[in-house]
């Protein structure tokens, strides 16, 4: 009978905590191995990132500056539209002026009457929808912009070149004049003033002297 060596056939027995430090190991190696891979990925996903944000500012400063430019360019067309109107109504009122002094004229005279009083009312309603305004008072000072001096004389109650009369009214339409007023001015008679200071001095003079001599003297 055949004896058996006790032990051969047994298999040694492995601690429990060598097993766990492997595998924690083996983790670990698979954790180390696949780290780099994700920050190469997140590295990449912000450089995406910071050229979309750089191309967003790009494109947002694009549209801004393109929406400046529409703005200008509409002020600018407006500008230009309210010009040209006026440049149009004023080339169409100036052919009526003559006929707007005649009325002007008749009115002045008294012979606005009738049917011709109506015809002109009209004509002179619409000339002022076209934003026609009629200019020139007499006793408002000369402004060469604005006046054009057809006569000139002196007078010794006016301070000032002053219009004394007006020849033909003026016209504009806004800012734009049409036809400056047609006036006659007047300037500040040369020394009118010393003459008048003098003459105030005389008076003055003779009042005390009759005051000191108790009255004028009766004949």
């Amino acid at each position: 009978m055949t004896e058996e060596t006790p032990g051969f056939d047994e298999k040694p027995d492995v601690p429990s905590d060598a097993a766990s430090e492997d595998a924690a190991q083996a983790e670990s190696a698979d954790k180390a191995g696949s780290a780099p891979a994700g920050d190469v990925t997140d590295v990449a996903l912000q450089a995406q990132l910071d050229q979309v944000r750089t191309a967003l500012n790009e494109r947002t400063t694009d549209l801004q500056r393109l929406q400046a430019e529409y703005q200008n360019y509409r002020r600018r067309v407006e500008r230009d539209r309210v010009t040209v109107k006026e440049i149009a109504a004023a080339n169409l009122l100036s052919e009526l002026l003559p006929t707007l002094d005649d009325v002007g004229r008749a009115r002045e005279h008294g012979e606005l009457v009738g049917g011709f009083k109506s015809v002109a009312e009209s004509l002179e309603t619409v000339v002022a929808k076209l934003g026609l305004q009629q200019f020139g008072k007499e006793g408002e000072p000369f402004d060469p912009t604005i006046h054009e001096a057809l006569m000139h004389s002196y007078a010794p109650d006016v301070t000032e070149t002053t219009c004394v009369a007006i020849l033909q009214p003026g016209y504009r339409i806004g800012e734009r004049t049409i036809r400056p007023a047609r006036v006659a001015v007047a300037e500040p008679q040369p020394g009118a003033q010393g003459t008048k200071s003098g003459s105030d001095d005389d008076a003055k003079g003779a009042k005390a002297s009759d005051e000191e001599s108790g009255g004028p003297e009766e004949g």
